[in-house]
C-alpha cells in the first residue's frame, strides 16, 4: 500500500511539473505519467482480483481458507457470497452444503483427488468440503483447494458463514 501511495505521490509531482511548463519535455513526460498511471491500476485490480479468490469459510470460533480456481463454476459461486448454510455429514470423507442457486460447470475442471479439494456435485447440486481422499467422477467439478486450516474441515457442523477473506 505504500508503494501504491509512493506512485500515486509521484505521479501528482509529474503532473505539476507538466502543467508549469508545456513543451516537448512536459509531452514527453505527461506521456510517461499516463504510461505509469496505466501499469498502476493494472497491478491494483490484478491484486484485488487475486485476493478476491479466497474465501472464508466460518462455524463458531473456526474457520477455514480456501483459494478458489480460475474458473465459470468458481466465479458462479462467488456471485452468491456471502452465504450462511447449514453443513451435513455425507460418507465419511466429506462436508456438504446447498447454495441458493445451481453453479455454472460449462467449461470448469474436474476434481481430481485429493483431502483439501473445494468441489461441487452437479446431479445433487451441493458444494462438497474434503476431508478424506475420493476417486475422480464425471459429474464432481473442482472449485478450489483448502489454503489454511486443513485440519478443520472435518470438524465442520451446523451453521457456517462463508465470504471472501477481509484484507487486514
Amino acid at each position: 500500500m505504500k508503494k501504491l501511495l509512493s506512485i500515486f505521490m509521484s505521479l501528482c509531482a509529474l503532473f505539476l511539473l507538466t502543467v508549469c511548463a508545456k513543451n516537448e519535455e512536459s509531452i514527453q513526460i505527461e506521456t510517461a505519467i499516463q504510461e505509469t498511471w496505466d501499469q498502476t491500476s493494472n497491478t491494483i485490480l490484478e491484486s484485488e482480483e487475486i485476493s478476491m479468490r479466497q474465501i472464508s469459510v466460518k462455524w463458531n470460533d473456526k474457520h477455514v481458507i480456501y483459494e478458489l480456481n480460475d474458473s465459470p463454476i468458481s466465479t458462479s459461486l462467488m456471485e452468491q457470497l456471502p452465504l450462511t448454510v447449514e453443513i451435513e455429514n455425507y460418507s465419511t470423507n466429506e462436508k456438504i452444503f446447498y447454495p441458493p442457486e445451481k453453479l455454472d460447470a460449462r467449461d470448469s475442471p474436474l476434481a481430481k483427488g485429493g483431502i483439501g479439494t473445494l468441489a461441487y456435485y452437479e446431479p445433487w447440486g451441493d458444494v462438497v468440503f474434503f476431508y478424506g481422499d475420493f476417486r475422480e467422477n464425471s459429474s464432481l467439478f473442482e472449485l478450489g483447494k483448502v489454503a489454511s486450516g486443513e485440519e478443520m474441515i472435518c470438524e465442520m457442523t451446523g451453521t457456517m458463514t462463508i465470504d471472501f477473506v477481509q484484507e487486514s
